[in-house]
């Protein structure tokens, strides 16, 4: 109830900016990458609108297999139920992920934050962070944060078929998913070399990367090569790692430049990202959540293309956020609410303002 508040919140305001602006909610909703997933959905990879074009404005066969299939299947699911368009499939899978997600989340936060306050806070902060908008949209945020946090509180809980199976399907829904694989597997052979958990733990390192090995394993016969799917990025987004080089160009030159207010809070979110895995490993959190986090950001300020992108791609790096829950847990109840009340409508306000207003934020 308090992760569909929160988004109920972000819709309304979705809804004032986007009349302001003479849009649609709708259109909105489906915007940008979500008008990808819903053509999947709705007629699959070979039948997709061809006017729709990559980043650079070209086309080619193989453009569409840039975006991961698992929640496309989710929406084609929800779409068998009489009446619901694709749009409205897909928004309703990211709801429904979204709850998944802050069950996770309330579980993690009490486990680690010691109280059911900070695991409550938790959940406000994810479902209020900034451009925490996809969440209600046509995106696969939703899947993927649900699937990793629930990875996740296997590896914690040492229960290593949800960790497998929970990977292993993050691993059909985004490339980020690399980095959750990286933990899984490497938290799965710790338990092995201290003799721990029996055999389970060897399941967890085949489950893991099965997902993301299949679809890249198909993407490169579809294309005829192995990396066909990091070619197909570069390529049609620009989207490759290049060790944070662009990023940092970024950064100083808008610390030291004339830029739009947007481009400026970008960066700054992006220091406090840095400044808040610091506090994580400070805190002692669990190493598999804080190694999470760290390879989130990595993956994400080491890749150029669109700068304006780096906030929303960092939005399940969520264990950054359980620092800022703990802490809060503990300040005086009007104050916790206080500032949680203003987060979820700063938030709410910058997701929608940069869906309807800044134009290449999502």
């Amino acid at each position: 109830m308090v992760y569909l508040a929160v988004r109920l919140v972000g819709l309304l305001v979705l809804t004032w900016l986007s009349t302001a602006n003479d849009q649609t909610v709708v259109e909105n909703l489906r915007a940008w990458d979500g008008q990808w997933y819903t053509e999947i959905a709705a007629h699959g990879y070979g039948g997709v609108d061809p006017s729709m074009v990559d980043g650079f404005g070209n086309r080619y066969p193989e453009t569409p297999l840039a975006f991961f299939p698992g929640y496309p299947l989710l929406i084609m699911a929800v779409q068998i139920l009489p009446g619901i368009t694709t749009t409205g499939a897909a928004v309703i899978v990211s709801l429904i992920c979204g709850v998944f997600a802050a069950y996770g989340l309330a579980r993690l936060g009490e486990r680690i934050g010691g109280s059911r306050t900070a695991g409550l806070l938790l959940v406000v902060l994810f479902a209020a962070a900034p451009m925490s908008v996809v969440l209600s949209m046509a995106y696969s945020e939703a899947l993927f944060c649900a699937l990793s946090i629930w990875a996740l509180i296997g590896v914690v809980e040492r229960n290593w078929t949800l960790a497998g199976l929970c990977c292993a399907a993050a691993g059909l829904v985004r490339p980020t998913a690399a980095a959750l694989i990286g933990v899984v597997g490497l938290a799965a052979i710790v338990a092995i070399v201290q003799r721990r958990d029996a055999w389970w733990p060897w399941l967890a390192i085949l489950l893991a990367p099965t997902g993301m090995l299949l679809y890249v394993g198909w993407v490169g016969l579809q294309t005829g090569a192995l990396n066909g799917y990091f070619e197909l990025q570069q390529r049609g987004w620009s989207s490759a790692f290049d060790g944070g080089a662009s990023t940092g160009k970024f950064v100083l030159e808008t610390l030291t430049q004339q830029r739009s207010v947007f481009e400026t809070f970008t960066v700054w979110v992006v220091l406090a990202a840095l400044v808040l895995l610091v506090v994580c490993v400070r805190q002692r959190m669990p190493w598999p959540l804080v190694l999470f986090a760290a390879a989130v950001v990595a993956l994400d300020l080491g890749s150029d293309g669109l700068m304006y992108s780096k906030v929303r791609l960092m939005l399940p790096a969520f264990p950054l956020l359980i620092p800022v829950a703990i802490g809060l847990a503990k300040r005086r109840r009007p104050t916790a609410a206080t500032t949680a009340v203003l987060l979820v409508f700063f938030g709410s306000w910058l997701g929608a303002y940069s869906l309807t207003a800044w134009q290449y934020a999502i």
